[in-house]
């Protein structure tokens, strides 16, 4: 019999108490909602919290969503031109894949070496601990999209 057992990733209520914060159920939603829609913008965690919860005030989604990217529980990004978006995958200095027509974002893992990945050619000074890339394009279904339409 294999007693080997996959390490579970901690839920939110333990992340949470981890992080200092209170456990609430606003809190518990968000986390949980974007463990399975990474890079979901704030309207979209909170039209998810209400589907889940009931009422919630769009004010206190977005407050869950400051305490939780303050407490290192989630990273907040914001390409240029699109709404921020939200994340659970946070600590490991990974980049993003962004599209230019639809804001689909994807994760790109670190394009090489040590961290920060990149080395700038000067620091100024700096001592350098993560860099922030974000690569653009289009999407494969803005491609397809593109694909069918001409100039005539």
């Amino acid at each position: 019999m294999n007693t080997e057992t996959t390490p579970r990733a901690p839920d939110a209520r333990d992340q949470l108490r981890s992080a200092g914060l209170r456990v609430t159920q606003p809190r518990i939603a968000v986390l949980e909602w974007l463990s399975g829609h990474p890079h979901s913008t704030a309207d979209q965690v909170a039209t998810a919290t209400r589907a889940r919860l009931g009422t919630v005030s769009t004010q206190a989604v977005y407050d869950v969503l400051a305490a939780c990217t303050s407490a290192g529980l989630l990273r907040r990004i914001e390409p240029a031109g699109h709404p921020a978006r939200f994340e659970t995958r946070t600590g490991d200095n990974h980049h993003h894949l962004v599209c230019r027509i639809c804001g689909h974002t994807q994760d790109v893992d670190c394009v090489r070496g040590q961290r920060p990945c990149l080395d700038p050619a000067d620091t100024a000074g700096f001592a350098v601990d993560e860099a922030e890339v974000v690569f653009w394009g289009r999407c494969p279904d803005c491609l397809a999209a593109s694909a069918g339409q001409f100039t005539g």
